[in-house]
């Protein structure tokens, strides 16, 4: 193991200078001195000493289709040469041709009509579902939402967030939710298959409505307080918790049955993460409104936005000018959008994510095997999870997470003569959880890489 690395003379200088001048607000150190990176390409990023690392986590998922994918390039580069910059109250054809795109795929998908609605990320497009839901519930301003689910960090996204502390200083702004348990199967109770534990979770969400005094439900005029429910169906944040396939049908059942909106969050898992462009439709449920953003645009620019039902989002309804952003449906994000659907819809994306998925899966299953300290490994496509617990195998361990995170920064890893660091994203609960989101162009040997590296980690994290 090398020592703690120090930052180069021509870094520190910049490092001085984030110090002073930048606000702390808006970023996050995980390891110090924090790195400074220069370029990047495929599933690599280099820091400024020209040290490269190979990435699992894409930004978060917003590079789903590669770093500097040529392709996407492309097509940002061409629209600069072209129409790079309109106002939003006028029209260009890749706002229609996008919204098109996405709608009609949605009526073949899930039998419904809709709109899209764009807006500037995944967060802001949160804020735009929250006026989209109110404005059809007759102005209702409790939602519901589960614990472990992130949705933003504005004002009414944090509200809807389960972690208080997005909130604290800042209070509530409008939304409030109530958090409903997840089916976190590996942390449930014992003696119940991951089926019967999702049948459970949704059976004590529904006695909720038995009975005016549960406090979300009226049943003499048959009406909840409640105006939607905001799931990720594959929690992102909260660890790549993958639920039981029953668990959103059933829960379904119990919201339509009381007149709540089901809103699916898929900012991080959209695009192909899960081997469909939309993880929901794993599930077998119609959504009532589809939130997205991240890997719209592979993180070349900043769009977001919505796709809800008709009965929601049609001009009568939810007329001009609900809403506004300067920047929303910009001609440079949605030509990449295009582009991007342009070219998952000419291979077989699913197939060759879920091929892929099944096959680092499998490589995790492996190091379980071998490494006691890993509680559980998990994925549905290229959204893997492996948690990190103590030597009991479940106790869970964020200080030995937090030590593989860093060591992997360090950039000494050696496989096959090639010198490399590993960069990790940390999730869950308890931040003890390998969220893994590699680029969904990730090669074969590129995973095997990935757990080499990982095994090497392991191996120094329980030497330690």
């Amino acid at each position: 193991m090398s020592d703690i690395r120090i930052a180069t003379a021509e870094d520190q200088v910049l490092l001085d200078k984030e110090a002073k001048y930048c606000s702390y607000g808006d970023t996050v150190h995980y390891i110090e001195p924090p790195r400074i990176f220069s370029r990047c390409e495929g599933s690599y990023v280099w820091d400024t000493e020209d040290q490269a690392y190979l990435d699992l986590q894409m930004w978060y998922s917003a590079v789903n289709f590669g770093y500097a994918n040529p392709r996407l390039n492309n097509a940002l580069k061409q629209q600069i040469d072209t129409l790079p910059q309109i106002a939003s109250q006028y029209l260009h054809k890749g706002k229609i041709e996008l919204s098109e795109m996405i709608a009609v795929d949605a009526k073949n998908k899930f039998g419904l009509d809709g709109r899209v609605h764009f807006n500037v990320g995944g967060s802001q497009s949160i804020e735009d579902s929250l006026k989209v839901v109110r404005n059809a519930t007759n102005g209702k301003s409790l939602m519901f939402a589960f614990e472990g689910g992130y949705h933003g960090r504005t004002l009414g996204a944090s509200s809807i967030t389960s972690s208080y502390r997005y909130r604290r200083r800042y209070g509530h702004f409008g939304e409030r939710a109530q958090f409903i348990p997840f089916p976190y199967h590996f942390r449930g109770p014992k003696g119940m298959t991951k089926e019967e534990y999702g049948s459970h979770c949704v059976q004590q969400f529904a006695r909720l409505f038995e009975t005016e005094y549960n406090g979300v439900w009226d049943p003499k005029v048959g009406q909840s307080e409640y105006a939607a429910f905001y799931v990720e169906p594959i929690q992102g944040t909260g660890g790549y918790v993958i639920p039981p396939m029953n668990f959103y049908r059933e829960l379904k059942q119990v919201l339509d049955q009381h007149g709540i909106l089901l809103v699916s969050d898929e900012i991080q898992m959209g695009f192909y993460r899960t081997g469909k462009l939309w993880s929901i439709e794993h599930f077998d449920v119609q959504p009532d409104v589809i939130v997205f953003g991240k890997a719209l645009t592979n993180g070349l620019n900043p769009l977001g936005g919505i796709w809800a039902r008709e009965e929601l989002i049609n001009p009568k309804i939810f007329p001009p000018g609900s809403t506004h952003s300067t920047f929303a449906s910009n001609p440079l994000g949605t030509a990449v959008g295009l582009e991007m659907f342009k070219m998952t819809n000419e291979v077989d994306y699913g197939a060759m994510v879920m091929a892929k998925g099944k096959f680092f899966l499998e490589g995790l299953q492996d190091l379980q095997k071998r490494f006691p300290i890993i509680g559980d490994v998990d994925g549905l496509g290229l959204a893997l999870r492996c948690e990190i617990c103590g030597p009991d195998g479940f106790t869970p361990d964020k200080a030995t997470l937090d030590y593989m995170v860093e060591e992997g920064m360090k950039g000494d890893m050696v496989v096959d003569g090639q010198k490399l660091g590993l960069i990790l994203d940390v999730g869950g609960y308890y931040k003890n959880v390998i969220t893994l989101a590699p680029s969904l162009e990730i090669s074969y040997p590129e995973i095997e890489l990935g757990l080499k590296l990982l095994e090497q980690l392991l191996v120094r994290a329980t030497k330690r």
